[in-house]
């Protein structure tokens, strides 16, 4: 706020771009909490592959009860973050007024960042697919096995 007094309402960018990082990332961090409970394709498909029944019914069940769990605790999670959001930004918003339009300006800038990154972050491992079928075998499987790490951190 005082940044803001001291440069008489002018948008200052450069430093806005931490505090955008910054949100930026507490924003991926909830939004890999959120996709953990919601997704659950993997025990869907470790479902598929059970071959004997007696195990297909007992890790159905089991699977079942998980998915029960996780859909409650998403559910209860995006109900209690919404409206504790929308509470801060209508109470900041309310007592700062001059301060609205830097806060939508950081908003909208903190979104393009969040939408940019996953094209970034899944770009590399594509590029690191793509050399590992263009070059000879001996060094192939080694980037092919780099490529598939990339691609489990992002």
């Amino acid at each position: 706020m005082h940044k803001i007094y001291q440069d008489k309402g002018k948008y200052n960018i450069l430093f806005q771009i931490p505090k955008i990082l910054y949100s930026t990332l507490i924003s991926v961090l909830i939004s890999s909490l959120i996709k953990n409970l919601a997704l659950s394709q993997d025990k869907i498909v470790e479902l598929k592959q059970e071959k004997s029944k007696n195990n297909f019914e007992e890790k159905y069940n089991k699977i079942l009860k998980i998915f029960r769990i996780k859909i409650i605790l998403f559910f209860v999670l995006a109900f209690i973050i919404l409206p504790f959001c929308w509470y801060y930004i209508t109470s900041f918003c309310g007592i700062y007024v001059n301060t609205q339009i830097h806060l939508i300006k950081d908003t909208i800038i903190s979104l393009i960042a969040s939408l940019i990154y996953p094209f970034a972050l899944n770009l590399i491992p594509g590029i690191f697919r793509i050399s590992a079928l263009r070059i000879e075998k001996p060094s192939r499987k080694c980037l092919y096995k780099f490529s598939s790490f990339l691609q489990t951190i992002a």
